[in-house]
């Protein structure tokens, strides 16, 4: 007796680059998609301050975050800090966890998010507003978001950042 397993989908090739952060007082971030299945998601975050800038969770969402270079700080509920951490360390928030980060110091952040569902999610765009569950406001002061494909098998590989739709 033979059980044939089929994959989800085709293994994703990606390469990442540190975005150019534009000059001045940029408060926003680049996420580069990496790779992508209804299951995980892979993307680096770069920014030069501000973070994810109000408490919030996630209703199906595992998060490994972890510093390529510069410095991060998460808090949890009543700005208690969870961790500060730089290059080499992570902090790995697991669903329904309230939680907000923000870059600190002068270098800017790289910051690897690996999401992993524990439900499948075919279009993560689609049920963003339903999955994150906002607790404070989001903040104004917040410069917008900025997606790049990291993915060598996408057309949009190496093409100037588009904004996201808040």
């Amino acid at each position: 007796m033979s059980d044939t397993i089929e994959a989800a989908g085709p293994a994703q090739v990606f390469r990442y680059t540190t975005p150019e952060l534009p000059e001045g007082d940029f408060q926003g971030k680049f996420i580069t998609r990496l790779a992508r299945t209804d299951r995980m998601m892979a993307n680096v975050q770069t920014l030069r301050s501000g973070g994810e800038n109000n408490l919030h969770s996630h209703r199906h969402l595992d998060g490994f975050w972890f510093v390529l270079s510069g410095r991060v700080r998460f808090y949890g509920e009543g700005d208690v800090v969870v961790a500060e951490l730089g290059p080499r360390e992570g902090v790995m928030v697991p669903r329904n966890f309230k939680y907000w980060f923000e870059a600190v110091g002068d270098e800017p952040l790289e910051l690897l998010q690996v999401e992993s569902f524990n439900v499948a999610i075919p279009n993560y765009t689609a049920i963003r507003e339903q999955e994150r569950i906002n607790h404070t406001p989001k903040q104004a002061s917040f410069g917008g978001i900025r997606i790049l494909e990291g993915r060598v098998d996408s057309p949009d590989f190496g093409q100037p950042p588009k904004p996201l739709d808040a």
